[in-house]
């Protein structure tokens, strides 16, 4: 059996697909069965449409990709009125990732998602920078962390996932603020901070100078961050950072993580999500495993 649970939120199987590397899943439907997945969780909607940052905005590295894309999107009302009917009836759980500069935004955004009926649950991204605080990120701190889910809570009344930043001193006090303040699941690793020069140049690659560093080369980072986070928490895990193959998704849920999600490995294969979860099927018939949540946390 592959089913787990997240909360309230029933997954046909633990394999669900990263904010900002799945488009609102249309981009997918011709490579693959959406239906066949876990979940889906869009790309990143703020209160208001987001340009992003200028270019260059992506650059490979090393066993992963910076980016600093800068969230952009068309915004939560154009979300509501013209994306919204488009996916609504996918066979899978579609999941927003919800994300905004102050708390205010936050609720505003996460409210209006509140009414869609078809919208089971939001994943919160508090990595993003609190702009009454001079930029720092509302995740970098245990008491910005529960201001802000709180907050939510109190509009939000579905499935709340919040998702962590791993660029913290102890990403395990965030978690814990998180649950405090009535999250019903964590989802981590976000990127990494990271940096990359063009040495002909003597420029950085990003316009930003940094940006998020993700793919294979975060994954044992996220891997032990999902490792404590799991035994420290009473609420669902869901673990993200370098996955690429059904191995690598067991290494998270043999960690503690109830369910995973896929992001940069949709760029080098669009199918890769569909390999994950057979990948698991086969792993589960070749040990005698009944039920994937028999191996979850035994590390």
């Amino acid at each position: 059996m592959l089913e787990v649970n997240i909360h309230k939120l029933k997954l046909k199987n633990p394999v669900m697909t990263a904010s900002g590397t799945f488009g609102y899943g249309e981009e997918f439907a011709d490579f693959i069965d959406i239906d066949r997945l876990g979940g889906i969780i869009v790309k990143g909607t703020t209160g208001s449409h987001r340009e992003g940052n200028p270019y260059p905005r992506m650059a490979e590295t090393p066993s992963g990709m910076l980016n600093a894309v800068g969230l952009q999107n068309v915004g939560v009302d154009a979300f509501c009125e013209n994306i919204y009917p488009r996916i609504r009836n996918f066979g899978t759980n579609v999941i927003v990732n919800v994300s905004g500069s102050s708390i205010d935004e936050y609720c505003e955004t996460a409210e209006k998602m509140n009414a869609l009926d078809d919208i089971p649950a939001i994943e919160l991204n508090i990595s993003c920078p609190n702009v009454k605080k001079g930029g720092m990120g509302f995740g970098t701190s245990p008491e910005m962390a529960e201001q802000v889910v709180k907050a939510v809570r109190k509009v939000y009344d579905k499935t709340l996932i919040v998702k962590l930043t791993p660029n913290v001193t102890s990403i395990v006090d965030i978690a814990k603020a998180a649950e405090a303040a009535g999250a019903d699941s964590v989802s981590l690793i976000n990127t990494l901070l990271g940096m990359a020069v063009d040495v002909e140049r003597r420029k950085p690659v990003l316009s930003t100078i940094t940006g998020g560093l993700s793919g294979a080369a975060v994954k044992p980072v996220a891997v032990r961050m999902v490792w404590q986070v799991s035994k420290a928490v009473g609420i669902p895990v869901i673990g993200l950072g370098g996955i690429s193959s059904a191995e690598d998704a067991l290494e998270f849920i043999m960690a503690g993580a109830t369910a995973i999600q896929i992001g940069t490995a949709n760029f080098i294969d669009p199918q890769i999500t569909i390999k994950v979860i057979d990948g698991i099927a086969d792993y589960m018939n070749r040990h005698g495993i009944k039920d994937i949540n028999d191996i979850r946390g035994i590390i």
